[in-house]
């Protein structure tokens, strides 16, 4: 009975029921079919080969990873050829493949990826690492390996994290190193740094090829160069530099992981190490774990027979870990497929059945039914492997990218770091930074030390003047007007002036020779325009610009700017006239709103000292009259610290010496602005500043081509017709002693460089009001230029030694005219200055009479409250009126009272004692005759 039980459970696990009917019970395959393209003999396909067979091996000998279903590997190479490449790939899909593990080259993956999307037949890539290839457009290719998109990013992270702003680009002109180019390019702008100039060889590029291509390489102005190709003729690439010095101080070679895979593969020549010296490279980088211990210690039993270069035993490398877990990937995909029912079936392509009978047989491509199932579950696994977790993200990547950065030192290499996607640069493990939050900021970012060409350890500048024979075209504002700054020499191509001179200076510091050509810009009647002469920067017409040229914000969006070499805001340039001293000279050193709060204070400060001595004070009583004099005498004396009554009391001496403390402070001042007045020669205009100017309505002069025209209409609100351009300094004299009522105008706003220059002749004009502007003249460079930062440091080392100075003092050391001692208009002193003095001193006198008048309600209190209540006088009226002569009263006379008073109560108290005591003594004494005498009788 048990063994027909036995068989009946066998027949229904098998699909078939007791009445023939079939169950939807799917049974597995035995075998399935995947395929394998590579290049047998490359660097890659050498280590990925024995890879890929290993893991297929490891797959069907463990019956619990597909449930007793194999894999059953086809392997074609593609002799590192893309046409072959694409041959071999089409044979796949005759043979009912249900994945193919590549291709190994991207330019393959590009056209075989047409075709998978077509036939619904997954690729999985672990070496095709092109960007591109993870797009939309291609949804049955799956990258297996780290996309090159991040590898770009971690390059462009090292050149910001050195502070580098511009690379070559040498490349194989494929889609491979095109679109990684490309990559890169997108990478650097999002962090303001670019691709200086490309430098694209062919795959096939032969040795004079590169030799040609380095020497247009060495002409140029940068000095990283990131190499972007294939390990065929990589190497190459580092040889040619090196015959032609390219691997000495000053350059900074980057090569993608093509190099770091050649190290860990191949036997490398001590020659080809030698070229490579100082080289950064990048690395996959994948965790330490026991699962790849394990098969590192088989590679060499795996790869036992196998040689590679020179019969050297072949090396283990990122790819060939990342193509073990690509089958691994795979078997775990085909395995929930068919736990999900996957049926592996195939239908022809109606499209592909007219051509049938030719040659190529290409009807015999058969479209994979469940390609998009098995896509779906390769794209949902989750597992650990060999190179740590693998899982995609939704953009179809490997989550946490993260690479190695390596430096070439000596015999090996050394790892100075690592980038991750999630916080960039560090030189902590990835697995580490990943428990804690993200963080991106400049001071996380961090790399040991790094040996660089030329066996030097110092930080190359990242770029060099172009050793290509062209000058560096600079133009120069060919002024008509103030030529001691900048002037063309006539009938020369030189030029001279104070700018000229702190350029030459500045040049002469730096470290390298900058050949260099002055153009005059401009028609030399007219002043040019210096923005249009910054503008013509980024249209390539100059490669500098200096002179002149000040710094000011539409012109920093157009190019980069030194350090300014001199201070030049916009003023305002007037007529002045001397003005005369008077009989009210006197009362010029305070506003009439400071007179009128210290006279007040003046006559506060006397009353509150007259109140507080008033009941203490001889010298403060008597008849009314006489007191209202000495309040105004003692509160006005006080100013020449002349007083001659005493005070008495606490509170009157507490307020008197802050007031006389404020007095002192007072007087120092006025004393000090009377004496500039009378002894400094004075000057007064019209035009008060900027803000008088603005509220009239009188025209304004402006240097011709200077930035302040646009500067009064488009900050200030100016009114185009009320500007006045003119040119020349006899100009500026000529319409400010007109007027604006003779043609001329009232003032002139330029420059305080200009104007410093034109006021050392001109006497009868003077800045007014303050400088409205802050900004200083530089030298303008394209954006990013290095040479702008060097310029920069150089003009400060002329400021620290002191030639900055003396370049000033030779251009525009003028003798100044005898009214540049004067001071225009008097500095009069208002109440801002003081209304902290007056604060305290207004406290003072507050609290002391609140002090005073708690002690006087006390006292009143004290001596007149009961004599109040017994004489029935109780009312308000009556207690204030009684309160108000107390206060009146002096002290001592009310004390005396008091102390009378005091007497009189005792005295009556005493006699009424002893009326008392009478009283009771004759009411006890009894009357003659009676009982009690006459017993006592």
């Amino acid at each position: 009975m048990k063994l027909i039980w036995v068989l009946v459970l066998v027949v229904c696990y098998n699909g078939v029921c007791l009445n023939g009917v079939t169950t939807n019970v799917t049974t597995r395959p035995p075998f399935v079919n995947i395929g394998a393209l590579l290049s047998y003999n490359s660097t890659i396909g050498k280590v990925a080969k024995v890879a890929i067979q290993a893991a297929v091996d490891d797959v069907n000998s463990d019956p619990s990873v597909l449930g007793g279903t194999k894999l059953r590997l086809q392997m074609q190479n593609a002799n590192n050829s893309g046409f072959l490449g694409i041959v071999e790939s089409l044979k796949f899909m005759e043979t009912d493949t249900v994945a193919i593990i590549g291709p190994q080259s991207s330019v393959t993956a590009h056209v075989i990826s047409f075709v998978a999307n077509e036939l619904e037949v997954p690729l999985l890539s672990y070496s095709a690492t092109d960007p591109t290839l993870s797009s939309l457009q291609f949804p049955y290719f799956i990258m297996t390996s780290r996309n090159d998109l991040y590898q770009m990013a971690a390059i462009a992270d090292i050149v910001e994290y050195y502070g580098w702003r511009e690379v070559i680009a040498i490349y194989g002109d494929d889609d491979y190193g095109r679109n990684g180019i490309a990559a890169l390019s997108d990478k650097l702008a999002e962090r303001r740094c670019k691709i200086s100039y490309k430098a694209p060889l062919t795959p096939t590029a032969t040795q004079q090829e590169i030799t040609d291509l380095l020497v247009e390489v060495a002409l140029t102005e940068s000095r990283i160069l990131v190499v972007h190709t294939f390990s065929r003729w990589g190497p190459v690439v580092f040889s040619v530099a090196q015959h032609l010095g390219m691997m000495g101080p000053g350059y900074v070679w980057i090569a993608t992981n093509w190099l770091s895979t050649l190290l860990e593969t191949d036997y490398v020549s001590s020659d080809t190490l030698d070229d490579i010296q100082g080289v950064l490279t990048l690395r996959m980088y994948t965790p330490d774990s026991e699962l790849k211990r394990k098969f590192i210690s088989r590679w060499s039993n795996l790869t036992r027979g196998t040689t590679g270069y020179g019969l050297n035993p072949i090396g283990l490398s990122t790819y060939g870990l990342y193509a073990y877990d690509t089958v691994w990937l795979l078997a775990r995909a085909i395995n929930a497929f068919l736990d999900q029912g996957g049926n592996i079936s195939f239908s022809t392509e109606s499209r592909l059945a007219k051509l049938r009978g030719g040659s190529l047989h290409l009807d015999a491509m058969n479209i994979f039914n469940a390609g998009e199932l098995l896509r779906e579950n390769i794209l949902q696994a989750n597992m650990t492997g060999v190179t740590g977790q693998l899982k995609f993200n939704p953009d179809g990547n490997l989550i946490n990218p993260a690479y190695e950065v390596i430096n070439v030192i000596g015999n090996g290499i050394r790892k100075i770091g690592y980038w991750t996607n999630y916080s960039g640069l560090s030189v902590v493990p990835p697995e580490t930074l990943y428990s804690n939050p993200p963080n991106r900021s400049s001071s996380s970012q961090n790399l040991y030390s790094v040996l660089w060409p030329g066996q030097t350890a110092q930080k190359p500048r990242g770029w060099v003047f172009p050793n290509n024979g062209r000058h560096l075209r600079i133009g120069v504002p060919n002024r008509v007007s103030y030529r001691d700054f900048v002037s063309q020499v006539p009938g020369t191509d030189m030029f001279t002036g104070y700018c000229i001179d702190v350029f030459t200076a500045a040049i002469n510091l730096l470290p390298y020779a900058v050949p260099y050509k002055l153009i005059p810009y401009g028609d030399g009647i007219n002043n040019p325009s210096c923005t249009e002469l910054v503008r013509l920067i980024t249209a390539g017409v100059y490669d500098a610009a200096i002179g002149d040229i000040a710094i000011i914000t539409n012109r920093t969006r157009m190019a980069d700017f030194t350090q300014p070499y001199i201070e030049s805001g916009l003023v305002v340039v007037a007529p002045v006239k001397k003005m005369n001293s008077s009989a009210w000279s006197f009362l010029k050193p305070f506003t009439r709103q400071m007179w009128g709060v210290t006279a007040l204070f003046f006559i506060i400060v006397g009353a509150v000292v007259w109140i507080l001595e008033h009941r203490l004070n001889d010298d403060f009583r008597g008849p009314p009259r006489r007191q209202l004099i000495t309040i105004l005498w003692f509160s006005f004396s006080t100013w020449f610290f002349a007083h001659r009554e005493n005070t008495i009391s606490t509170l009157g001496r507490f307020v008197l010496i802050i007031w006389l403390f404020v007095v002192l402070i007072i007087n120092s001042s006025y004393t000090a602005s009377l004496t500039s007045i009378l002894t400094v020669q004075q000057l007064t205009s019209p035009i008060k500043g900027i803000d008088s100017l603005i509220s009239s309505k009188d025209p304004i002069g402006y240097q011709q081509g200077s930035f302040a025209r646009d500067y009064l209409i488009n900050e200030l609100g100016i009114h185009k017709s009320r500007l006045i351009s003119l040119k020349m300094p006899e100009d500026y004299a000529k319409a400010l002693k007109d007027g604006p009522h003779k043609g001329g105008v009232a003032a002139v706003v330029d420059e305080r460089a200009y104007l410093e220059l034109f006021l050392s002749n001109q006497c009868e004009f003077s800045i007014v009001g303050r400088e409205f502007t802050k900004n200083g003249w530089g030298f303008a460079f394209p954006r990013d230029s290095p040479l702008a930062v060097d310029l920069s440091t150089a003009i400060l080392k002329l400021s620290e030694n002191g030639d900055l100075q003396r370049i000033h003092d030779k251009w525009l050391m003028r003798s100044a005219c005898s009214s540049q001692g004067a001071k225009f208009e008097v500095d009069r002193l208002d109440l801002r200055s003081f209304w902290g003095l007056y604060l305290i001193c207004g406290i003072a006198c507050l609290l002391a009479l609140f002090l005073y008048f708690l002690k006087m309600v006390r006292q009143f209190s004290r001596h007149y409250s009961s004599e109040l209540d017994s004489s029935g006088r109780g009312s308000t009226s009556a207690r204030l009126q009684t309160f108000l002569s107390f206060v009146d009263e002096k002290e001592q006379e009310v004390k005396s009272r008091s102390k009378r008073r005091q007497l009189e109560m005792a005295s009556n108290r005493n006699e009424s004692m002893d009326n008392y005591s009478s009283k009771r003594r004759h009411i006890e004494s009894p009357p003659d005759g009676s009982p009690q005498a006459s017993n006592e009788a």
